[in-house]
């Protein structure tokens, strides 16, 4: 043992000492044990390296899920959302500005929720064309609170299957028949008076009439007085169901949700003096009520369905109707050669009432409301919820996101139509291309009625172009706000001039 200076042996030194005898044992252990030593390192390196590979692997499959915005908690971009809603452009500019920021597919967060807004032929074929089973139908709270749980824009597939079942056996041809026949004694009563007018709101006009003539059909209601208190909790309703979901006295949200209260009382009221068979009509409720002799529908699935058939039925047709309008009125040469196509038509068949025949007897006509509905596209997009993980577009979407398959960007996909922004009916001359054309849906969830719609839009036109020239005062596309639907913020005003009368306009 070391000792100090003073010679005591020192508690804190020691020195490992190695007998000679024991080096060639000691050498040759390092030497058996060196080729252990790098295989072991090797292994731990290549380990090291496989990790790395799978970590790699996790982060690009992060990557892949759509580009866009949604780091704020529940917020996501809902104010950029609702800010679009309530300005001039319309809540379509939300999507529109983000698809040219990130491309046909992109993330965004609204009210805690992700939506995936896509837009492709190919995925409208497969989530709605297909309507494939991980996918199912879901709107913001907004709308399915207001429309309600059962109705047809909201319920989930096998409920939305028995409802459609019941109200598309509604929409018979005679049934069609004398909702466009009524739409047309209302047409011709309406057009009667423009000409005493210097200025007619042609939207204003289209609501009342499409209004009137679907509640008739649905209801049986023709009383003009109840006809406005419901028009006008319908209003309520229609304008509250982009509104923030907040449940305040005051607010768009609270009044549209009271509106549906009143709707519904005043529907329980009816079908409860049915049921007592204290009335009787010939009309949808009727049928709904009656039922098919199996799987009835309760008296909550027929109200909210009565009230998204009102909706659906007023607000889309005249809005369509409203922008139809406006495009022949910027593309005269299109408008005189259907004047003379149905003066023509006129001269030859006796054509009062118009009925469902219509659909067969004005070909350029129905080509006119197709290029009408492209380029109006009064339902932007179509929503469904994906049920479990899944690959669309070539990114992941995860199990609960919503995916918006984007039919404005469709229609105005120069790819997939010709000069998209130009006024073309002839492009319909043949059929678009498959899962193109989406103005009514496409797959299990086409519009139930589409065709009463296209009627109507082709009996308003034949009045119309048969009875006027109009030209339009205020050329402004601006559209109103907070509506789910885009309509024109000034209703699309015309001053007319009766057809062989020389016009006062230039």
């Amino acid at each position: 043992m070391p000792t100090t200076p003073s010679g005591r042996a020192s508690p804190h030194m020691a020195t490992f000492v190695v007998p000679l005898h024991l080096l060639p044992s000691l050498s040759s252990f390092f030497f058996f044990q060196l080729p252990f030593t790098c295989f072991l390192a090797f292994f731990l390196l290549r380990l090291l390296l496989k990790q790395s590979r799978k970590a790699a692997a996790s982060t690009a499959a992060e990557v892949t899920i759509p580009p866009g915005n949604t780091w704020l908690p529940f917020v996501g971009e809902t104010l950029d959302f609702l800010a679009a809603c309530y300005s001039n452009r319309g809540v379509y500019d939300f999507v529109r500005t983000r698809h040219l920021r990130y491309g046909e597919c992109f993330r965004t967060k609204i009210l805690g929720q992700i939506h995936v807004f896509v837009s492709s032929t190919e995925v409208a074929r497969t989530i709605i064309g297909f309507e494939s089973p991980d996918f199912s139908k879901r709107y913001i709270r907004s709308i399915a609170e207001l429309l309600g749980e059962h109705s047809l824009l909201c319920a989930a597939s096998e409920q939305h299957k028995l409802v459609r079942r019941h109200i598309s056996s509604l929409f018979k041809l005679e049934a069609v028949d004398s909702a466009v026949k009524k739409f047309d004694e209302l047409v011709l009563d309406t057009l009667r008076g423009w000409e005493l007018k210097d200025s007619v709101i042609v939207l204003s006009d289209a609501l009342k009439i499409t209004f009137n003539a679907i509640c008739k059909m649905l209801i049986s209601t023709e009383e003009e007085y109840e006809l406005e208190i419901l028009r006008n909790d319908v209003s309520e309703v229609t304008e509250a169901m982009l509104a923030f979901p907040l449940k305040l006295p005051g607010t768009r949200f609270y009044r549209g949700l009271e509106a549906r209260r009143r709707i519904m009382n005043r529907l329980r009221k009816m079908i409860h003096s049915r049921k007592k068979r204290l009335e009787y009509h010939e009309d949808f409720l009727q049928g709904l009520l009656v039922g098919d002799g199996k799987d009835p529908l309760t008296d909550e699935q027929i109200m909210d369905n009565i009230l998204t058939l009102i909706i659906a039925g007023q607000v889309t047709t005249a809005s369509s109707i409203a922008w139809m309008v406006k495009y022949l009125d910027e593309n005269q040469e299109v408008q005189e050669k259907l004047r003379a196509l149905h003066l023509d038509l006129a001269s030859k068949k006796s054509l009062s009432p118009l009925g469902s025949e219509v659909l067969n007897l004005m070909p350029y006509a129905i080509k006119i409301v197709k290029e009408s509905l492209r380029m109006a596209t009064i339902v932007s997009w179509f929503p469904r919820v994906a049920l479990k993980d899944c690959e669309v577009y070539g990114y992941k979407i995860q199990r609960s996101w919503i995916v918006n398959v984007n039919a404005r960007a469709t229609h105005y996909d120069p790819m997939v139509y010709e000069e998209p922004m130009k006024f073309n009916p002839s492009r319909f001359d043949d059929d678009p291309k498959p899962y193109s054309f989406m103005a009514f849906g496409i797959g299990g969830r086409t519009c139930v009625g589409m065709h009463l719609a296209k009627a109507m839009m082709l009996v308003f036109l034949h009045r119309l172009v048969t009875t006027y020239r109009w030209k339009v005062t205020d050329k402004d596309s601006s559209l109103q706000k907070g509506t789910m639907f885009p309509m024109l913020r000034n209703g699309c005003p015309i001053t007319v001039t009766a057809v062989g009368v020389e016009p006062k306009f230039p």
